[in-house]
């Protein structure tokens, strides 16, 4: 059984993980067992135990010490019997010294460590993390995507990934919801590749043909209208299709586009 410590209300913390008796708390109006005892004779698994507050941290000793918890108000302590694994993403010997962890707690915990590296630091497991990600996607999502081009995937493996796993599944949902066709380029990576400071933000052409540089050979950024007009230019050649296509593709009316295909002098029938 999965508890996520962070998540429970502070007022609540009790109650949940180790029960409260009929007419014990406001509203309250039956017997609840709690985590502990829900357990049964398995695992439980406390999550973010480092968001536990004091008192409650003095209660979790208490019931690994002694093998019982006291429910809120109960007359007498009920036996448990359970495996307890905790998990933190928090320094706790930082929190032990800080006075923010209770020292006896820590070591009553700390039986068995087992330290899970930071993605950065296991940059084999991306790849098949990534098709994990994009295989539950593509199905739940109804899309094509099959998989990432090299490219994609040297940029993935070059990210150091902050937020660890929860951040390369975000970057992977993100980028096969706006994929259009069955592998996910670098093009549909722009957040990852802008925020690892490559250099000025580039729009990138997902057939190799190339990049639409945001700034010009002296290093002074290109004018809006000089970046539209390669971008207009850019969707007529990656697509098949009339102006309404390409206006869908670029999100912009009919019209609108008809007057800057007008404007930058392009060959719409290229």
């Amino acid at each position: 059984m999965a508890v996520n410590c962070g998540a429970i209300p502070e007022k609540l913390v009790e109650s949940v993980l180790f029960g409260h008796e009929k007419g014990a708390l406001i509203g309250a109006n039956e017997r609840h067992a709690g985590k502990f005892l829900e357990a049964g004779s398995g695992t439980l698994f406390l999550d973010r135990i480092g968001e536990l507050r004091q008192d409650m941290q003095v209660k979790l000793l208490q019931a690994i010490q002694e093998g019982k918890v006291d429910q809120v108000g109960a007359r007498s302590p009920v036996k448990v019997y359970i495996r307890l694994i905790s998990a933190t993403n928090r320094d706790f010997q930082q929190q032990v010294s800080e006075g923010k962890f209770r020292e006896d707690l820590y070591y009553r915990l700390n039986i068995f460590p087992i330290r899970i590296p930071p993605l950065r630091e296991r940059q084999e497991d991306i790849e098949p993390l990534s098709a994990y990600s994009i295989t539950k996607l593509a199905t739940t999502e109804g899309k094509a995507v099959r998989g990432l081009t090299e490219n994609a995937l040297d940029l993935l493996k070059g990210f150091d990934w902050p937020g660890n796993v929860r951040q390369l599944e975000n970057a992977i949902f993100r980028a096969t919801v706006l994929c259009d066709g069955d592998e996910l380029k670098l093009s549909d990576f722009l957040q990852i590749f802008q925020s690892m400071g490559m250099g000025t933000p580039t729009v990138l052409n997902g057939r190799g043909m190339g990049a639409l540089p945001a700034s010009n050979g002296t290093g002074e950024v290109r004018m809006l209208s000089a970046m539209e007009a390669d971008i207009i230019l850019l969707v007529i050649d990656k697509y098949d299709g009339q102006m309404t296509e390409f206006a869908r593709r670029l999100g912009i009316g009919r019209s609108t586009l008809c007057r800057k295909v007008a404007e930058f002098g392009i060959d719409v029938k290229r």
